[in-house]
């Protein structure tokens, strides 16, 4: 019986809806699953003593920037598995002030000006393979067609075989590398690696 849980079609009945404020923690625990604790080591930093998970909480409930529960779509079957977190790429100018950590990120999405940028596919662990990644990157390109974008775009870490085998068995290429900063966070890789999917 267990065996066949494992197989289970879960990735195709769960039901996807638009992500609410009430999804702060769960967005924040797969933000920074997805993130391999990035964005922990962050808001730790942000937090200056305080709870980290609070202020990954908080910057969930936001109603702008780039995480905020406006910008994700969850997949829920009983609770929530799965979440997908994107938004068009906009020109922009650099910023001399952004710290060395993000300035390889910005190169790398400079590159895809235009695209529907995947900024998070992440599904928790004892709900993985069973489609659920697919599928969301599937309502990324739907997302991507609807709202005119020239295609879909993420980064990834090199490191980070398991996801890199997921977006290009579904159509991504990697287009550009950039070598990572890390300052403090101890993550796996060493660079950075845009990829698009037309």
């Amino acid at each position: 019986m267990a065996e066949k849980a494992a197989h289970s079609d879960e990735g195709l009945t769960a039901e996807a809806r638009p992500a609410t404020k009430e999804d702060a923690d769960i967005l924040a625990r797969l933000v920074n699953m997805a993130g391999d604790g990035l964005p922990l080591y962050l808001w730790t930093k942000m937090a200056e003593g305080g709870d980290p998970w609070e202020m990954g909480r908080q910057r969930a409930r936001r109603e702008e920037g780039s995480f905020s529960y406006r910008n994700a779509v969850v997949l829920e079957h009983g609770k929530v598995l799965a979440c997908l977190i994107g938004y068009p790429i906009e020109p922009t100018i650099p910023d001399p002030d952004t710290p060395a950590m993000f300035v390889p990120f910005n190169m790398l999405e400079a590159l895809a000006v235009g695209s529907w940028y995947v900024n998070v596919v992440a599904t928790l662990p004892e709900a993985r393979e069973r489609g659920f990644g697919s599928r969301l990157l599937a309502m990324a390109d739907a997302i991507a067609e609807a709202t005119g974008c020239t295609g879909t775009s993420l980064i990834v870490s090199d490191a980070n075989a398991t996801a890199r085998h997921l977006y290009e068995s579904a159509g991504y290429r990697e287009i550009a590398t950039e070598p990572m900063v890390k300052e403090g966070w101890t993550g796996a890789g060493e660079n950075w690696v845009l990829m698009v999917k037309p």
